[in-house]
């Protein structure tokens, strides 16, 4: 499988935690579909402190991965938002 694209997409989406609303990542995402995966070279502001758990309410929601070679989070379903 071919590696995602380090440049990638211009758009980019505000990803919070669906339970309180905290602030978790600014993300350069392409496509218009869910959001399922969050390659880590595409993300362009961090608010975690640990990575897949909210700094707020501490609820996880991602796991480590690797997806197409490269390091990505895998969302768990129903515990993000995107704006």
């Amino acid at each position: 499988m071919a590696k995602p694209n380090k440049k990638g997409p211009t758009k980019t989406v505000d990803i919070a935690c669906a339970g309180c609303k905290a602030p978790l990542y600014k993300y350069r995402k392409g496509g218009k579909g869910a959001l399922v995966k969050c390659f880590k070279e595409r993300i362009v502001k961090d608010f975690t402190e640990q990575e897949g758990i909210c700094p707020q309410c501490g609820g996880q929601f991602a796991r480590d991965t690797l997806m197409r070679g490269a390091p990505a989070l895998k969302m768990i379903g129903g515990k993000v938002t995107m704006k």
